[in-house]
């Protein structure tokens, strides 16, 4: 498999590497490895589901999401019911946004969660008790949108304008890094906060000028309603996150295992399937399979699954916008969530087969 180099001048660990690590721990460990902190669990309780048919919990509770494909590949291949049999109940809940997700990981309703990378760090910098264990994507889900006849030609040209964004997701994040580039604030326009569907509805109605949109939302308007994106940069995304609740991680690391594993088979089945890929997007989110095609497009998946030095680097420029945004109360939250938030152990060992 080979991994994409990403558009930054950032430098990802090869994937071979965290196969060789992946089959060292095998040596090591029977069954599955816990995570790197000492609160995550025991290697023995790792391994139960290995050594003796047994798993540690008898539902896992998970959500899906459309700006997830790998989590609708996991959900319509079935990859983590064929792994953990009857003796595990898998409970899939839609998630609409990361700002959902992340309600649904502190509510305890699901215990692994798909967000951006920047709704992770603001929900762990918040009190959140989260992890991420595994980094599904590095997408370029979001831009600034902008209807086709709409005069204002870059984002300098918003200032004074209205703008739809969902608070808490990248999108929103997205936005407020374009208008500081561009020499604006967040009080130069007014934010409209409105979940990413209705976000689009509001453009496309005239009740703003602009959206911070998301995919497939994005490029299904794109594709139907002649919008066009004013402002594209993949380096103000996030990277998606895979996230899980610290109380699944202490009571459940071989289940945390079996889903990081499913998620990396998942990665290795929709890289060698894209057509097929694009084909579950658009009947899980209802769009034309074309636009599934350019989401599926704009999505990289190659990458190196283990949380680390490359979303860190994202994550210390998304940080201060936090607190200056008043999303978090102060940059010592942010550095406190930063030192705490990756468990890279379960991609480092995940298997695929």
């Amino acid at each position: 498999m080979t991994f994409r180099t990403s558009p930054t001048t950032r430098t990802r660990a090869s994937w071979a590497g965290g196969l060789a690590l992946a089959a060292a721990s095998a040596l090591l460990l029977t069954g599955c490895v816990a995570g790197e902190d000492a609160g995550t669990g025991s290697a023995d309780a790792a391994g139960t589901g290995a050594s003796d048919g047994e798993w540690s919990t008898d539902t896992l509770d998970i959500d899906f999401a459309t700006y997830n494909p790998l989590s609708l590949v996991v959900k319509d291949q079935g990859y983590l019911e064929d792994a953990l049999g009857d003796g595990v109940t898998v409970n899939w809940t839609q998630s609409a946004g990361s700002n959902k997700a992340n309600e649904l990981l502190r509510a305890g309703a699901v215990d692994v969660g798909s967000t951006a990378g920047s709704a992770a760090l603001l929900a762990r910098s918040n009190g959140s008790p989260i992890k991420t264990i595994d980094v599904y994507s590095q997408p370029e889900w979001s831009a600034l949108v902008i209807p086709g006849d709409s005069t204002i030609t870059d984002v300098e040209g918003l200032r004074g304008k209205t703008i739809a964004a969902t608070s808490g997701t990248d999108p929103y994040f997205f936005l407020l890094q374009a208008l500081d580039q561009a020499g604006l604030s967040a009080s130069d326009v007014t934010i409209q906060n409105l979940q990413h569907a209705d976000g689009r509805a509001a453009l496309e109605n005239g009740s703003v000028d602009a959206w911070s949109g998301l995919d497939p939302i994005m490029a299904a308007s794109e594709a139907e309603s002649g919008t066009k994106l004013l402002y594209r940069n993949v380096d103000f995304l996030s990277y998606g996150f895979l996230n899980a609740t610290e109380s699944f991680l202490e009571a459940s690391p071989d289940v945390a295992q079996v889903v990081v594993d499913s998620y990396e088979k998942a990665r290795a089945w929709a890289l060698e399937n894209p057509d097929e890929t694009a084909a579950i997007l658009a009947k899980a989110a209802a769009i034309d399979p074309a636009v599934a095609t350019t989401v599926i497009d704009r999505t990289h998946l190659d990458i190196d699954p283990a949380p680390g030095a490359d979303q860190q680097a994202v994550l210390e420029n998304v940080g201060p916008i936090l607190v200056e945004s008043g999303d978090v109360p102060s940059q010592d939250d942010v550095d406190a969530a930063l030192d705490s938030l990756f468990d890279d152990s379960y991609a480092k060992a995940a298997s695929t087969s």
